[in-house]
């Protein structure tokens, strides 16, 4: 199980299959089907209004008003490295359906830290977006990580961590090295596996 955690509240939990563990990486994967429990507002983003929800998700996570949700995860499977230490982790997302390569997802975040039921780590916002063959790439959510950093979910502190982390992710990017050195594979999960579940008292920390 992989969760955010703010203030010793649980932000998201969403479980995962283990694809391998060499201490110092995670690798793990998740598919449609799979239920996680995320924040009322972002859920309602998916749907309906995405800015406002989206800030308004923010506004609740600074004030620690928000409540949480079932959502069900659909379209996309994915394949997850966390890196100890790191302030980012990197994900590989696909077309469920076909297999068809969609996206790198660079999700700067808090170093994870091991739990008995996974990993607690906490999303600090602001992603790094890549094509399939690594050719070219953007930011993403910068008014967000700007509203996080007014609201003070993000301090001086872990933003000058966050500027250090954009660098060492940009540049694994540019040198093909770490997550991206390996080229895109095919991948789909074993239809014999059960979708993974979150374990009783996911949402409490």
């Amino acid at each position: 199980m992989r969760r955010d955690v703010y203030r010793e509240r649980v932000w998201t939990a969403m479980p995962h299959r283990v694809l391998a563990d060499g201490g110092d990486t995670l690798d793990l994967a998740y598919w449609p089907g799979i239920t996680s429990l995320a924040p009322t507002a972002w859920i309602a983003s998916l749907t309906t209004d995405a800015e406002a929800n989206r800030r308004q998700c923010l506004a609740d996570l600074a004030a620690g008003t928000w409540t949480l949700d079932p959502h069900r995860w659909t379209g996309t499977a994915l394949r997850s490295t966390f890196l100890e230490g790191e302030h980012f982790s990197v994900h590989r997302f696909q077309n469920a359906a076909s297999g068809e390569p969609v996206r790198w997802y660079v999700n700067f975040e808090l170093p994870f830290r091991r739990t008995a039921s996974g990993i607690d780590t906490m999303d600090l916002a602001v992603d790094l977006v890549a094509t399939p063959d690594l050719s070219a790439h953007h930011w993403k959510d910068e008014e967000e990580y700007a509203q996080v950093r007014r609201l003070g979910v993000v301090d001086d502190h872990l933003h000058a961590e966050v500027e250090r982390a954009r660098e060492r992710a940009l540049g694994m990017l540019q040198d093909r090295v770490g997550p991206f050195a390996e080229p895109w594979r095919a991948w789909a999960p074993d239809p014999s596996w059960p979708d993974p579940l979150l374990p009783e008292g996911a949402g409490r920390a």
